[in-house]
C-alpha cells in the first residue's frame, strides 16, 4: 500500500471510529450539546482527503434538533469562521468542520437549499428536494411548482459555474438535447430545465431485447454530434488515467484485496501504453446510464444530462464509461438487472470492431475500477459482495483486454 493509501486509510478510520464523535462535540459546542452521531455517508477523493457526513442530533437552546454535519481531511480555500471549524489533531492532522448547508466551498448551497431564497430568485413559489450533495464539491436539488414542471439547481464552486454554462450553452446551440440554463448565479448557483425521459438504467432494467443493437446506435451517434467547439474546453484527466488514485480509494474499502487492487491498477496502464485510443475528439466525460434519458417506447435518446466533464478526450473514454458502468448494475441490484450480462456483452463486442479493442477494455477496466470505493454504503449490510463483484467485473475487463493484446501480438509475430 503506497504512503498515501496507508495516510487516507488512517483518515477514514479518525472519522468513522470513536474520536469521531468527540472531534463533532468539541466543533460543535457552541450550537449545543451533542446527543447522538452516526456516519451517513463518506467521500474519499483519492489524493485530496476524505469528508464523512454525519447524522447528528444537538441539544441547543431550542431544544434536541437533528442536523446534517461533514467533517473532512481535505485542503479547504477558506479559514475558519462562526460556520467553520478547525480542529488540530495532536498527530498534525486537521479537520474541518460544519453544518450543513453552510459548505465552505459551495456558499451558494445555503440559497439553494432555502425555498424561500429560491422562490425569489426563480421568481413564483418552489419546493426543493436534496438529491445529492457531495461536500465541497457539488448539490443537485428538484426544484418544483404548483403547476407540476421541474427544474433542477445544480450547486457548483463558484469558478466553476461559468465553465457549466457555457457546456449546457454549447450543446443546445448545437442541437444536443441536453438542459437549458434557466438562471445562473456567480456563487456558484446554476438553475437548469429538466430533461425529458426517462433513465437509460430504466430500460437495461427491464431488458432491450431485439432493440438493443437501435439503442447502442442511438447512443453513438449522440457522441458523434456533440460539438466542436468542446475541444477548446480543459481536458479533465479520465478514469482510467488515474487508476493507481482509484485503486488506493479501492483499498481503503477492500484492504484484504490490496495486492489484487495494484495489479489492476498496473494492468491498466500497461494496456492504456500498448494500445491506440484514436484521435482527441469532444467527449461527454461521464457518459453512463443514469446521465442519458431515453423517450419511452423507442430506442432514442431524450437528453443528455450532467455535462461537468464535456471536453476533448478519446472516444474509447466515453464507450469505457458506459460499458464499465453497465457491468457494475448486477453487482449493485442483483434482482434489478437480468437481462444485462447478456445484452452487455453484445454491446461490448459491437463497440470493439469499431475502436482499438484494447484501448477500450483498458478503459472499462479503469471506469470500474473507480467505482469500487463508491460500493461502500452506510447502513447496508450488502455493501461488501457488491465492492467485491465490482473488482471481479473490473478483473474481467482487464483479462479481455490482455487476450485481445496477446492475440494481436501472435499475429504481428507470424
Amino acid at each position: 500500500m503506497t504512503d498515501q493509501a496507508q495516510r487516507e486509510t488512517r483518515e477514514v478510520e479518525l472519522l468513522t471510529g470513536s474520536d469521531a464523535g468527540d472531534m463533532l462535540s468539541a466543533a460543535l459546542a457552541p450550537t449545543g450539546t451533542v446527543r447522538t452521531w452516526k456516519v451517513h455517508s463518506i467521500h474519499h477523493r483519492p489524493g485530496a482527503g476524505v469528508t464523512v457526513g454525519y447524522s447528528v442530533r444537538i441539544d441547543g437552546p431550542g431544544g434536541a434538533a437533528d442536523h446534517y454535519v461533514c467533517a473532512t481531511t481535505g485542503r479547504l480555500s477558506q479559514e475558519p469562521s462562526d460556520t467553520l471549524t478547525r480542529i488540530d489533531r495532536p498527530d498534525g492532522r486537521a479537520v474541518h468542520v460544519w453544518l450543513h448547508p453552510h459548505d465552505p466551498e459551495l456558499p451558494a448551497l445555503k440559497t439553494a437549499c432555502d425555498s424561500g431564497a429560491m422562490s425569489r430568485l426563480v421568481g413564483r413559489r418552489v419546493k426543493l428536494e436534496l438529491l445529492s450533495y457531495r461536500p465541497t464539491r457539488r448539490g443537485v436539488l428538484r426544484v418544483s411548482h404548483r403547476d407540476g414542471s421541474k427544474a433542477f439547481a445544480k450547486v457548483v464552486r463558484p469558478g466553476h459555474a461559468q465553465p457549466l454554462v457555457r457546456r449546457h450553452r454549447m450543446l443546445v446551440e448545437a442541437g444536443v438535447p441536453a438542459p437549458r440554463v434557466l438562471k445562473h448565479t456567480e456563487d456558484g448557483l446554476v438553475l437548469i430545465s429538466a430533461g425529458e425521459g426517462e433513465p437509460l438504467a430504466n430500460m437495461l432494467s427491464r431488458g432491450m431485447g431485439d432493440r438493443a443493437h437501435d439503442v447502442l446506435d442511438s447512443l453513438t451517434s449522440l457522441l458523434d454530434v456533440l460539438p466542436d467547439g468542446a475541444l477548446d474546453l480543459t481536458r479533465r484527466p479520465s478514469w482510467s488515467d488515474r487508476a493507481d488514485h482509484y485503486a488506493n480509494a479501492a483499498t481503503t474499502v477492500l484492504p484484504q484485496h490490496r495486492a489484487r487492487l495494484e495489479l489492476l491498477a498496473h494492468g491498466v496502464r500497461h494496456l492504456m501504453a500498448n494500445s491506440d485510443p484514436g484521435p482527441l475528439v469532444p467527449t461527454h466525460g461521464d457518459f453512463y446510464e443514469a446521465n442519458i434519458l431515453m423517450n419511452p417506447g423507442t430506442t432514442e435518446v431524450s437528453a443528455l444530462i450532467d455535462v461537468d466533464s464535456l471536453g476533448p478526450g478519446y472516444r474509447v473514454d466515453d464507450l469505457g464509461c458506459l460499458l464499465g458502468h453497465i457491468s457494475v448494475l448486477p453487482h449493485l441490484a442483483p434482482n434489478s438487472y437480468p437481462y444485462v450480462p447478456d445484452e452487455l456483452d453484445a454491446w461490448t463486442k459491437r463497440l470493439e470492431a469499431t475502436v482499438d479493442s484494447v484501448a477500450l477494455m483498458a478503459r472499462c477496466a479503469g471506469v470500474t475500477l473507480s467505482l469500487i470505493a463508491g460500493a461502500r454504503r452506510e447502513g447496508s449490510g450488502e455493501w461488501l459482495s457488491d465492492a467485491e463483484g465490482r473488482l471481479a467485473a473490473a478483473e474481467l475487463w482487464l483479462a479481455r483486454g490482455y487476450s485481445h493484446l496477446a492475440r494481436r501480438t501472435r499475429a504481428a509475430r507470424s
